[in-house]
């Protein structure tokens, strides 16, 4: 048995049983892939995979064990690398955060300008997805931080809170809905929408307050970024519906917003990190810095067991 091998095993789970796309991902070949399963199976004396001819299609029982070992024993690999970085220069290093764009374009910005000044020798760098884009991301080591609107439930990753939101409707100021303050989705419903994709964690949220009421939302035009929403709601192609936060009242001058608590479910955005994996301590700092209802204390002790917590050097600010 090998690392290569339980690194395998766990890519062959994310990757939904594709070995041509867990080679890329390792960078190696298919057939050493399968060479790699095959030996650890004889190894084993158990089968791992659930086969299909040549194909993959499953885990057996035993299998889906072995990636939860596989997944703790690499994790733990990992911190070993990280121990001389962890507890060394506490004050310099990389914060990678992957998120959406609209995350980094209107929810950021002053999070980062404040922990630029406690943490001036960090670099950032802000790396924009889809919300699988940038879970896969976290998952695969290639981030610290993930930050979206819609709470990823995989067991690997450990989330806090971080704001609530719903969704407010955009308008230019001269449209006749816009003195409307107490505007019904009765109202909506009878106008062109510009509002996100079918898909998107937003979207979902206001077809439903509409189907709930028993109406269809009229959406003429459909868009993956809220200030792409904006954009075309000040040429008068529609009313927008966009995430609340997401509106700069100083950029979009000539459009106005009208709550829409009352008409949309409201959500929570998340903080993620992998578990159980050991952090350099501004990272920690920077999760209290989104929600500042955190301690420190409370986000290592979700993030991490007993044991990883005890070997954590504390650094106040």
């Amino acid at each position: 048995m090998n690392l290569q091998q339980l690194r395998i095993i766990r890519e062959a789970a994310r990757c939904n049983y594709n070995l041509t796309e867990v080679a890329n991902v390792l960078y190696t070949s298919q057939s050493g892939v399968s060479r790699h399963i095959k030996e650890l199976e004889d190894e084993l004396n158990i089968e791992i995979f659930i086969r299909q001819g040549k194909r993959l299609i499953n885990m057996t029982e035993p299998g889906f064990e072995l990636v939860v070992i596989a997944e703790r024993i690499l994790n733990e690999i990992n911190n070993i690398r990280r121990l001389s970085t962890v507890f060394a220069n506490n004050d310099e290093g990389s914060l990678v955060i992957a998120t959406t764009h609209c995350q980094a374009r209107f929810i950021l910005p002053n999070i980062i300008k404040l922990f630029k000044t406690l943490f001036p020798q960090v670099h950032i760098s802000i790396n924009q997805g889809s919300s699988s884009e940038i879970a896969s991301m976290l998952l695969a080591g290639d981030a610290d931080i993930v930050i979206d609107n819609a709470r990823n439930n995989n067991a690997s990753i450990v989330t806090f809170p971080f704001y609530r939101w719903h969704c407010d409707v955009i308008l230019p100021t001269n449209h006749p809905l816009s003195g409307n303050s107490n505007l019904t989705l009765e109202e909506l419903s009878g106008v062109p929408l510009i509002t996100y994709c079918k898909g998107l964690f937003p979207r979902d949220s206001i077809d439903k307050a509409f189907t709930k009421s028993g109406l269809s939302a009229n959406v003429t035009l459909n868009v993956q970024q809220s200030d792409v929403i904006n954009t075309y709601v000040k040429l008068g192609l529609g009313v927008g519906i966009i995430i609340d936060r997401m509106f700069d009242a100083h950029d979009d001058e000539n459009l106005m917003r009208l709550n829409g608590s009352a008409l949309f479910e409201s959500h929570t955005a998340w903080i993620g990190i992998k578990r159980h994996q050991l952090k350099r301590n501004y990272i920690w700092r920077f999760i209290q810095l989104c929600n500042q209802e955190l301690t420190l204390e409370e986000i290592k002790t979700k993030a991490l067991s007993s044991e990883e917590k005890s070997n954590l050097i504390d650094y106040q600010i």
